[in-house]
């Protein structure tokens, strides 16, 4: 099972993503609520995943997956985007991101979302 770092400024979503990857056994091994937050803990934590909003404050989920494929060419994040918001999902990927997930999260969707970007890792 994959060891993921969630990133959201919301707390209620950190925790809503929480709940999904560990009820199929993956472990959530750090949060962050901002951009800045993501790019340190995921250098602390070095995590096989992360699940990124892309709306943050100080620093967008853009900017941050870019920097953090910057330190790892293979880091796989998988972007987190309401409704609407198909540019910046399109932005995300050509920053490096290997997924999205739609909000309202479907437990489904974000479990096949990762099980998918892990697939492709290996």
């Amino acid at each position: 099972m994959a060891r993921i770092l969630v990133v959201d400024d919301a707390s209620f979503m950190r925790q809503m993503i929480r709940e999904i990857v560990e009820s199929e056994g993956h472990e959530v091994v750090g949060e962050a609520s901002d951009g800045d937050e993501a790019i340190a803990e995921f250098r602390r934590l070095q995590p096989d995943i992360v699940t990124m909003d892309i709306v943050m404050p100080r620093l967008s989920g853009i900017d941050a997956v870019a920097q953090i494929r910057e330190l790892d060419a293979g880091a796989l994040v998988v972007m987190c985007s309401a409704l609407g918001q198909d540019r910046l999902v399109e932005d995300a990927l050509n920053a490096g991101a290997r997924g999205f997930i739609v909000k309202p999260f479907k437990p489904e969707a974000v479990l096949e979302t990762i099980a998918s970007v892990l697939e492709k890792r290996e």
